[in-house]
C-alpha cells in the first residue's frame, strides 16, 4: 500500500517548517508568494490532496458570505440585530448571498461546525460577538477568510471590526467630570467581554487625564447585568458616588432603577450614563445619557473588509476601530455640593 503523504513530507522535502506548509496551503499569510507556489507545486507533484485555496469572484457580484454567532449573542435583537440587518442590507447590494447559522453550547463545546463551513461552501465568515476564542479558532482553520465583528483578543488571528469603546468611555467619563463630578463609580462585568475591559479603561484614562484619584470601593467590574447582581452591588456601598459609568445601557437602566428604590433621585442626586444607547437608555425614567454606536456603519463595515481580505488574503491583519458618539439626555446633571 502507498504511504499518504503529509505536510510533514512536504517540508522534509522543502527542508521548511510544517507550519509553513501548512499556512501556504491553507492560503493563510505569512508566507512569500515565492515559497508559495514552490509548496504548492511539491504537494501537486508528491501527490498530496487537499482544498486548494483560491480567490474568490466576490468582486464580480458572485458568491456566498457565511454569518455566525452564538444563539445568546443573536438574541440581543436590539443590539446585534441591527448590526445584522446592515450585514444582511449591504450583501443584498453587492449581489452576494447571505448563508446564516447560530452556535448554540452543544456544537460551540464539540466544535461542530456548520455545514456551509465544513463544506467549503462560502468564500468568507463574518463571526459576530464572542463564541469562544477555541471555537474562532477551528473556524479559522478551515482556511476561510474571516473577520470577527464586535469581538477580538490577542490570540485570534483575524481583522476585526470594533467599536472604539475606550474613547466611547472615555468621552461619556469626561462628560461627568466637566458636569463637576469626581466620586464617578464604574459598574460592569469586565471578563465577559474585551469590549467591557477597554470602556473600563476609558473610564481610568478619564479620571487620570483630570487628576482624579480612583476610589477601589466605586470599582464594581465583576457585576452581571441582573437585578439581583446590581442590587448587590449598590447595597455592599458604605457612601454612594455622585455619578455612575455603567458598562452598557441594561446596566445603566437597573441603576437607575434600583437608586429609585432607594429614594434617590436621578440626576438631581446622582448622575447616570451608560453605553450603547440602546431601547433601554430610552425607555428609562429619565432617559439616559448614553455612548451611541452605528450599528448600520458597523454591519457595513464589516461587509467591506471582508470582501478585502477575500481578494487580499496575504496582508497582515488588521483592527478597524468605529467611532462613537455621546448622546446627552435627562440622566446627568450639575454636580450639587
Amino acid at each position: 500500500m502507498k504511504k499518504r503523504v503529509t505536510m510533514q513530507d512536504i517540508a522534509n522535502r522543502l527542508n521548511l517548517s510544517k507550519n509553513t506548509v501548512s499556512q501556504a496551503l491553507s492560503g493563510k499569510p505569512g508566507v512569500s508568494e515565492e515559497t508559495r507556489r514552490l509548496i504548492e507545486k511539491t504537494a501537486e507533484e508528491m501527490g498530496y490532496s487537499y482544498h486548494k485555496y483560491k480567490r474568490s469572484s466576490v468582486a464580480s457580484g458572485k458568491g456566498n458570505i457565511g454569518l455566525i454567532a452564538s444563539d445568546f449573542a443573536f438574541s440581543f435583537k436590539d443590539f446585534f440585530g441591527e448590526i445584522y440587518l446592515a450585514i444582511e442590507e449591504e450583501t443584498r447590494k453587492q449581489g452576494l448571498n447571505l448563508l446564516i447559522q447560530s452556535i448554540n453550547k452543544e456544537a460551540r463545546d464539540h466544535f461542530s461546525l456548520p455545514a456551509f463551513i465544513e463544506e467549503k461552501t462560502v468564500d468568507g465568515i463574518l463571526i459576530l460577538s464572542h463564541i469562544t476564542n477555541a471555537y474562532i479558532q477551528k473556524v479559522i482553520s478551515q482556511g476561510i477568510p474571516v473577520v470577527t465583528v464586535d469581538h477580538h483578543d490577542p490570540s485570534i488571528d483575524a481583522d476585526a471590526v470594533l467599536t472604539n469603546n475606550r474613547f466611547g468611555a472615555y468621552t461619556a467619563v469626561e462628560h461627568l467630570i466637566q458636569m463637576g463630578h469626581k466620586d464617578i463609580a464604574f459598574i460592569g462585568e469586565i471578563n465577559l467581554s474585551p469590549s467591557y475591559q477597554e470602556r473600563l479603561e476609558g473610564y481610568r484614562l478619564a479620571l487620570q487625564k483630570h487628576g482624579i484619584q480612583e476610589n477601589p470601593d466605586f470599582f464594581h467590574i465583576d457585576v452581571k447585568d441582573e437585578e439581583e447582581f446590581v442590587e448587590k452591588a449598590l447595597s455592599s456601598l458604605s457612601s454612594f458616588p455622585s455619578a455612575w459609568f455603567c458598562a452598557n445601557d441594561r446596566l445603566g437602566f437597573l441603576v437607575v432603577s434600583s437608586l429609585q428604590k432607594r429614594g434617590i433621585a436621578v440626576p438631581d442626586q446622582v448622575s447616570v450614563v451608560s453605553f450603547d444607547n440602546g431601547l433601554l437608555s430610552r425607555l428609562s425614567t429619565p432617559k439616559i445619557t448614553s455612548v451611541d454606536i452605528d450599528l448600520r456603519l458597523f454591519g457595513r463595515k464589516s461587509v467591506e473588509q471582508l470582501l478585502w481580505r477575500i481578494n487580499h488574503p496575504h496582508e497582515p491583519h488588521v483592527e478597524i476601530l468605529l467611532p462613537t458618539k455621546l448622546i446627552r439626555r435627562e440622566s446627568v446633571s450639575m454636580y450639587k455640593k
